[in-house]
């Protein structure tokens, strides 16, 4: 879901670790992450399709951990609330940087991204929630395709979209980075349920003891992992999703550089964590959060449930209305510009991409609803997400083809 990281390495890099920090390079490629993303799918709808699935469920469903604190979690439960948190702390890393001095930290040129996000979010939740009206689950199931998995979505506009201004690809990142955003806040505060204020009081602390340290210019990790796994077991036992954790962190570590600092502490965990986060960590949560029955049977009964249908009208019709729709209005209404190169047809390619739900719908239907229903709306996930993906791929080539004509992609 990230940006490549600025090139940071550490001073004490050297020639005997060229071969890890290639590796590390490869896998901070955006192409190579939505590769690693569709390949871990693959594998779980094979093994969850075929006479495997019975050691597939049993690997996920296996438990693991001390009771100590309700740590006693299956294998797919530490991939969603504990691998995921990395995710997410990368995620308000680049967050955080985005707001203090990227893109999002320009008024003026903030604006049509975060409106275009609000849209974004707004109409898929309308339309999800009218179509799924009256259904068991409903006052919930909204909220799913309110996400889009900017990971995927950044692969696919890398592999096919090479001829179309770079700046399309800042407004996709800045979009996907207020929609992250909105996506944390849906579930802090729709999926935190049974609230322990004493654990929740300790993770405040925690975090303030993080911020603390941020300030002094401590830099020693052997403060700092200690206190991060402190502060996820905290907002675990708390009640609110864990991964809420990864995000507070985030947006609390240091992102300007001191006077003669080579990188800040932002950009320096950014380029050490994101090959973890896109090459181990969404792979391995895609391949237990993916793995749904999808045979003909699934399948008819996917098409004739309406939360699933809702589901797939949000990610397919709502993310592209709404992306485009509320970014026309801004743009007629004065309160925003395109981005410079960018077309009308640009910004509908864009809402489509926007229609990868997958990383976060994929979270989101596991905590709405009922497992039986939850697997029935992630196999809808999946299928919106392959729609979406298809018809942004064909819309970013003919857009392509029409900037070289034109003899303004930015190359």
């Amino acid at each position: 879901m990230s940006e490549s990281s600025p090139n940071t390495p550490e001073s004490g890099d050297s020639g005997a670790n060229t071969r890890d920090f290639n590796l590390a390079e490869f896998l901070r490629n955006e192409t190579v992450g939505g590769i690693a993303l569709v390949f871990a799918t693959a594998v779980a709808l094979i093994l969850a399709n075929t006479p495997a699935s019975p050691l597939y469920n049993a690997v996920r469903d296996f438990h693991i951990g001390p009771d100590f604190l309700h740590l006693n979690l299956s294998v797919g439960d530490w991939a969603k609330d504990g691998l995921l948190a990395i995710f997410f702390f990368v995620a308000g890393l680049e967050l955080k940087r985005e707001l203090v001095v990227g893109e999002l930290a320009d008024r003026k040129r903030a604006t049509l991204p975060v409106v275009a996000a609000l849209g974004g979010m707004i109409v898929p939740a309308v339309l999800a929630y009218s179509v799924a009206h009256g259904a068991p689950g409903a006052a919930q199931a909204w909220a799913i395709p309110v996400a889009t998995d900017i990971a995927f979505a950044l692969g696919i506009l890398s592999l096919t979209g090479s001829s179309i201004p770079s700046t399309a690809r800042v407004f996709l990142l800045s979009l996907a980075v207020v929609d992250d955003l909105g996506a944390i806040i849906v579930i802090a505060v729709l999926f935190t349920s049974g609230l322990n204020m004493l654990a929740l009081l300790a993770a405040v602390v925690l975090c303030a003891g993080y911020w603390y340290a941020q300030h002094k210019r401590i830099t020693t990790p052997f403060l700092y992992v200690p206190l991060a796994l402190a502060v996820w077991v905290a907002v675990h036992s708390s009640g609110v999703h864990a991964t809420v954790a990864g995000v507070a962190l985030g947006l609390l570590t240091r992102v300007r550089c001191d006077p003669g600092e080579r990188a800040s502490p932002s950009e320096r965990l950014e380029h050490r964590l994101q090959p973890w986060s896109a090459g181990l960590v969404v792979p391995v949560f895609a391949l237990f959060a993916a793995g749904v029955p999808i045979g003909a049977e699934a399948l008819s009964e996917l098409f004739q449930d309406r939360i699933a249908i809702s589901v797939i009208v949000g990610l397919v019709l709502g993310k592209v209305l709404g992306i485009f729709g509320a970014s026309f209005l801004a743009v007629k209404l004065g309160f925003g510009s395109p981005p410079q190169g960018v077309r009308w047809p640009d910004i509908a390619a864009l809402g489509m991409l926007g229609g990868i739900g997958f990383t976060v719908s994929l979270l989101i239907a596991e905590l709405s609803l009922p497992e039986e229903a939850a697997e029935i709306a992630k196999a809808a996930v999946l299928i919106a997400s392959l729609i979406a993906s298809l018809v942004a791929v064909l819309m970013l080539l003919v857009r392509g083809r029409r900037h070289r004509q034109a003899g303004t992609a930015d190359l």
